[in-house]
C-alpha cells in the first residue's frame, strides 16, 4: 500500500499493482514533487494529466491538493483497474478520468477533444524514453496551456530532449530526476 501524503485525502491508502511494469514513485521523491513551489503555486484549480499513470498516485496526489481535474493515461489494463478503485478509495471519481490507451494515442485523442492542461507529470518507463519522446507528442498536439509545466520522471543518466520545451529545473534523488520544463 501507498498512501495519499498532503491534502484533502491525506493518509488515504492507495493499491499497488504487483507488476514489473509499475514503477511506484517512492514517498519521498512524491514528498519532495509536490512541496516544490512551482508545483505548490499551480496546483489549485489545475487540469492535471497524469501520464503513464501507474496507480494513479500522482494525479490522485494533485486532486487531494486543489487539482480541479485529473486525466490518467494507462495502457496496461490491470493499471487501470486499480487507478479506477483507487479513485474511489478517494471519493474522487467524478474528478478523475481513466483512458486506457498507449500515451502518444491518448494526447492525439484529448488534442481533438481541445483538452488542454495546466500541469502534466509524465512517468514512463525508462527505456521508453530512448525509443519515444513523450514531449514531442505534447508539444505537437498543444494539450499544455500557456504557462504550464511539465514534470517528467526519469533515470538521473538519462539525458531528456530539450528540443520541445525549456528545462527551468531539474532535481534528482537516489536514481531518479525529476526535470521541470515550461
Amino acid at each position: 500500500m501507498i498512501r495519499v501524503i498532503g491534502g484533502a485525502f491525506r493518509g488515504r491508502r492507495l493499491r499497488l499493482i504487483r507488476s514489473p511494469l509499475v514503477r511506484p514513485i517512492p514517498a519521498k521523491l512524491k514528498e519532495t514533487l509536490f512541496n516544490i513551489g512551482l508545483i505548490q503555486d499551480m496546483i489549485k484549480g489545475a487540469k492535471v494529466l497524469d501520464g503513464f499513470a501507474g496507480t494513479g498516485s500522482i494525479g490522485i496526489e494533485a486532486l487531494s491538493r486543489g487539482a480541479e481535474t485529473a486525466v490518467f493515461v494507462e495502457e496496461l489494463y490491470a493499471a487501470v483497474k486499480i487507478i479506477k478503485e483507487n479513485l474511489a478509495r478517494c471519493d474522487a471519481e467524478d474528478r478523475g478520468r481513466v483512458m486506457h490507451k498507449e500515451f502518444n494515442r491518448a494526447v492525439i485523442q484529448l488534442a481533438k477533444e481541445e483538452a488542454a492542461f495546466d500541469l502534466v507529470f509524465l512517468d514512463p518507463p525508462y527505456k521508453l524514453l530512448d525509443e519515444r519522446n513523450p514531449l514531442k507528442v505534447i508539444e505537437k498536439r498543444k494539450v499544455l496551456r500557456k504557462g504550464g509545466l511539465i514534470v517528467l520522471r526519469h533515470f538521473f543518466k538519462t539525458e531528456p530532449d530539450k528540443r520541445y520545451f525549456r528545462l527551468i529545473k531539474a532535481v534528482t534523488i537516489g536514481d531518479d530526476t525529476l526535470s521541470f520544463f515550461s
